[in-house]
């Protein structure tokens, strides 16, 4: 028996640019996206560039300058011979939201690859 395992993926760090949001037609009606560079917090930093889509960009409301987690989803695809990955947020939470409080996350059934069959995973943790 094959069980699928579920794992989020998280990023945190300081968003140090704002790309202009791009939009379109498709044979799904219109769609709108917002990239998003931003800078983890390590000891060798590195800069990550995600995306969000439609209503999320108005909900996750992500300002330059402040310090996000940020859960994603990795997707990649075979376009002409060359392979392209999405990093598509979707959810987003502030630091300075949780000041003095659990890290973000802590409180939503996040998997540890060590607990993956012992915590379910609620409802609203879904990307979709």
């Amino acid at each position: 028996m094959n069980a699928e395992k579920v794992v989020t993926l998280e990023i945190s760090g300081k968003i140090v640019e704002i790309l202009e949001v791009k939009s379109g037609k498709s044979a799904n009606g219109e769609w709108r996206k917002q990239e998003y560079v931003m800078e983890t917090e390590a000891q060798y930093p590195k800069k990550v560039c995600f995306m969000a889509w439609g209503d999320k960009i108005d909900q996750f409301n992500i300002q330059k300058g402040e310090t996000v987690a940020v859960s994603i989803d990795l997707e990649s695809r075979e376009y002409n011979g060359r392979w392209y990955t999405d990093v598509k947020a979707w959810k987003v939470s502030r630091d300075d939201a949780t000041a003095g409080s659990p890290p973000p996350f802590a409180d939503q059934g996040r998997y540890e690859p060590s607990s993956m069959d012992s915590s379910p995973i609620g409802n609203d943790d879904i990307p979709f």
